[in-house]
């Protein structure tokens, strides 16, 4: 009798093909643009959630992946990406300091 699992989420591209040589069937499908999006903020969460959990270079690795697929939906080229990375920086710094901002003291 056969089972199925259900898991309903966006995979690593070999996936399909190491569940064939698992012996299993997998049943997939191609997703469009927007639902291609909708997933993968879902795998960012999943992947951050896990990132989180074990604080380990794996999962950071993978919290950069899905970061980079989105770029490429979006159409955002590195260059752009660290243009825009480099002028954050400039204008209100970056996070090398370690500084940690308790209060402010407003007079008046």
């Amino acid at each position: 009798m056969m089972k199925e699992r259900h898991y309903n989420k966006l995979v690593r591209d070999n996936i399909p093909d190491i569940i064939k040589k698992g012996g299993s069937i997998p049943v997939t499908r191609v997703l469009g643009k927007d639902e291609y999006m909708a997933c993968l903020h879902r795998k960012l969460q999943e992947e951050v959630a896990e990132y989180l959990k074990d604080n380990n270079l794996e999962e950071l690795c993978d919290i950069l992946e899905v970061l980079e697929a989105i770029a490429t939906v979006m159409e955002f080229s590195e260059n752009e990406i660290e243009e825009v990375k480099e002028k954050k920086a400039e204008k209100n710094g970056a996070f090398k300091e370690k500084i940690f901002l308790e209060k402010v003291i407003v007079e008046g």
